[in-house]
């Protein structure tokens, strides 16, 4: 697509990837959807924790501030999602189109990396992903955190809707750094921002979307989640987000992290990000 440049994308891929602990790994695992990207750290005999990015332009190794301390406790799987920005590479004319196809893929991708059951958790649209992957299959999944859903418990802010839509009708990095900027209202890691603007215009297929998880199933949820909102998230309301999990998923535990926005999330978190994560998986 005009302005995408693969090699440019792929020297600030690896560039954010440079900061994962030195010991990562680049996996490919085949699925019924085509080949997927999984960048892993920390002990193989370690409890596996697989990481879902958000959508738009973000990536596996959009979780680089994270993926030392959570390789600590856990063995860490980041996957690229199939048909996003990133390096998996989807099957001609199969890639996931339904809620039950991306649930089919975790599927297949736990199968491939030999894991039976695993923590899982997501950002954004990875956290809608995670949360719906709970749902169709629970007994794969041992605690689910959330950092900013969307699409699960409040629906967009129409102002976030308008801001986006630019980028979105046409893909340019000056309109990503631009959207980008406004929602964080903050400095963010350049290394970081220059992957988001390069990935404009990547050819991706379009998105899986969907309702929100429907009311009575969130109440069956017997898992242990974690929810963390983002208290200055200009994409939805966040005690919205967080008084509706409270009342829905029947073993949850909810915080709100001040002073960071929804795409601040999670390289520019605050310091008690990684506390609350770890003791969240290291809790039984």
């Amino acid at each position: 697509m005009a302005g995408y440049d693969g090699d440019r994308f792929r020297d600030a891929y690896d560039t954010v990837l440079a900061k994962w602990p030195a010991d990562r790994e680049a996996l490919t695992v085949p699925t019924p959807f085509g080949e997927t990207r999984v960048n892993a750290c920390g002990p193989r005999e370690a409890p596996p924790l697989l990481l879902l990015p958000g959508g738009g332009g973000a990536t596996s190794v959009s979780w680089y501030a994270q993926a030392a301390d959570l390789a600590r406790v856990r063995r860490v799987y980041a996957p690229d999602l199939i048909g996003a920005p990133g390096l998996s590479t989807p099957a001609t004319g199969r890639h996931p189109r339904t809620v039950a196809d991306l649930a089919a893929w975790l599927d297949a991708l736990l199968d491939g990396l030999g894991v039976t059951s695993a923590d899982v958790g997501g950002h954004s649209y990875g956290a809608w992903t995670a949360l719906h992957h709970a749902l169709r299959s629970p007994a794969r999944v041992r605690r689910l955190f959330l950092l900013d859903p969307t699409r699960c418990f409040a629906g967009y802010k129409a102002a976030y809707l308008l801001h986006a839509l630019p980028m979105l009708l046409r893909p340019a990095p000056h309109r990503v750094r631009a959207f980008l900027e406004w929602e964080t209202g903050a400095a963010v890691d350049p290394d970081w921002l220059r992957l988001q603007e390069e990935a404009a215009g990547f050819p991706a297929v379009r998105p899986v979307t969907g309702p929100r998880p429907a009311p009575d199933a969130l109440r069956a949820l017997d898992v242990p989640v974690l929810l963390l909102v983002a208290a200055n998230s200009r994409t939805h309301d966040p005690v919205t987000v967080a008084v509706r999990a409270g009342a829905l998923l029947p073993r949850v535990e909810s915080a709100v992290l001040a002073d960071v926005s929804h795409h601040a999330l999670p390289q520019a978190a605050p310091d008690d990000l990684t506390r609350r994560l770890t003791d969240f998986l290291s809790d039984g």
